[in-house]
């Protein structure tokens, strides 16, 4: 046995008990037939992902939930962009504040910082009674109970996992390239699109796919943010499990949501480098 495999070992044995092993029981038990008396039964059934497939219903949550993680992996993209620029070209001293900055939110519970969105964003919430004194409007902005609300503490709270690791793949870079490329002639927009992007491309690939997972994965924000009015996919799987007490489905359901994810995710990382690295 090599020294590199005992070196892999721990972390092997990590991700067999925590990940593949649980994955397994679950693809077992959404293969389980329901019960009224147990959790399932006995033998094995295609029939909970049939319902799952042939439902419109969770189809249009899919849709939603899918939805959702595009546009809050976009909007975290967009503003996450500019702030990691900003961190990885300010200096020591100050650099150190601005990511105690950044990094302060997760330090708050995710159910204390959607909260304080509903604060925020509720129809006599905080932005809408300045907006109303302000003249404004005279009626009640909908920011909650909709997917904008969802989106918009989705982005908050996964912002610094896009920040982060962009900030550390800008940090790697050379400035003497950029310099060099502005002195051969190249415009400020020239040189981002073709040297600097490029080359952080792996770090903004990463951040887009950890944010996509983790928002259609979300449960406590859209629970809070969207009410009733938003269902999303891991809403309906928890109503499943833990209200109708259906384990098989809300599995099948999990497992075929996840699959759509992962789907989408393999062809964002297949079709990313054939735009970014081609000559």
């Amino acid at each position: 046995m090599s020294r590199r495999f005992l070196l892999l070992l721990p972390a092997l044995l990590i991700l067999v008990l925590l990940v593949a092993l649980p994955y397994l029981n679950i693809i077992l038990i959404s293969m389980r037939p329901s019960t009224d008396d147990g959790a399932y039964g006995s033998g094995f059934t295609f029939a909970n992902y049939m319902t799952v497939l042939a439902s419109a219903y969770s189809w249009r949550q899919i849709g939603t939930t899918l939805q959702i993680g595009f546009i809050t992996t976009a909007a975290a993209l967009l503003l996450g962009c500019p702030v990691a620029w900003n961190l990885a070209r300010s200096p020591g001293r100050s650099q150190a504040l601005r990511n105690a900055i950044v990094l302060s939110p997760m330090l708050v519970s995710i159910v204390v910082r959607s909260y304080g969105w509903t604060i925020l964003l509720g129809n006599n919430g905080v932005i809408n009674r300045a907006a109303r004194a302000l003249g404004l409007t005279t009626s009640v902005i909908p920011l909650m109970y909709n997917q904008l609300g969802i989106i918009i503490a989705l982005t908050h709270v996964f912002l610094p996992f896009m920040i982060l690791p962009i900030r550390a793949q800008l940090q790697k870079l050379d400035p003497t390239m950029e310099q060099a490329g502005l002195s051969l002639g190249a415009s400020r927009r020239t040189v981002f699109w073709r040297i600097i992007l490029p080359l952080v491309m792996p770090g903004v690939q990463t951040d887009c796919v950890i944010v996509f997972i983790l928002s259609i994965s979300a449960y406590v924000t859209p629970v809070l943010l969207g009410g009733m009015q938003v269902k999303t996919m891991p809403m309906t799987v928890v109503d499943t499990l833990i209200d109708s007490f259906r384990w098989p489905l809300g599995a099948a359901q999990a497992l075929i949501l996840a699959v759509c994810g992962g789907l989408i995710v393999l062809v964002f990382l297949r079709l990313t480098p054939l735009r970014w690295n081609r000559p």
